[in-house]
């Protein structure tokens, strides 16, 4: 399952799309959340504060409001795709069968980013078959807010300057997870090694020759 769970997640973090953490005060926002909070209020922590060096809250801000929804989708989707990169590389694996037709169990699949490979196109389909559902029906992508009614561990946050905490870091931790999952699949392609066979053989770095940090 564990090997499900990084499969789904890591192809979910390859579907990027043009996102960002730009905050415009041109925008009105539909949102879910404690009255008291705006998506305005969102997103802009320091050290950079308004980061925007493109320009597109001049440019289009219009735009505002699916790309902050982008943002938000992506990263809780890159911290899953990080966690679950983790997970995979410790050789942590559910005992079973991907694939019984083609005698394929779940601790056969490569770790790292190769491991998608490896996994039958029935697999995949399957995978696609599951993402449009959550896409679709489950967790629509077209509801902007990102609040499904889930609420933090099942209970709401009541308190405003709590609940603007919390969605700072969720917002940042997700800036930082895809930018993770990113390099992760970056090093493993420079260094043909996964994170596993880089900390085994003590590769820690992309640019040396395998042995340190240098």
């Amino acid at each position: 399952m564990f090997s499900f769970i990084w499969l789904i997640a890591i192809f979910l973090s390859m579907v990027f799309q043009t996102s960002t953490g730009f905050i415009s005060p041109f925008i009105k926002t539909r949102s879910s959340f404690v009255s008291s909070i705006n998506e305005l209020e969102l997103g802009i922590t320091p050290p950079l504060g308004l980061f925007d060096p493109l320009g597109f809250l001049e440019r289009e801000p219009e735009k505002f409001e699916r790309r902050r929804a982008v943002e938000r989708k992506h990263g809780r989707i890159a911290m899953i795709a990080v966690v679950g990169n983790i997970v995979h590389n410790k050789l942590i694996v559910f005992d079973g069968y991907l694939s019984l037709s083609n005698n394929l169990k779940f601790r056969q699949i490569p770790e790292g980013f190769s491991g998608m490979a490896a996994v039958p196109v029935e697999g995949i389909a399957q995978i696609l078959f599951f993402i449009a559902l959550v896409e679709l029906g489950w967790l629509p992508a077209s509801r902007y807010d990102g609040d499904y009614g889930l609420g933090y561990f099942g209970n709401d946050i009541l308190d405003p300057e709590l609940k603007i905490r919390k969605l700072n870091i969720e917002l940042n931790n997700g800036r930082l997870a895809m930018i993770g999952i990113t390099g992760s699949f970056v090093q493993e392609v420079v260094t043909g090694q996964s994170m596993y066979a880089q900390y085994a053989t003590g590769h820690l770095s992309p640019f040396g020759d395998g042995k340190g940090f240098f």
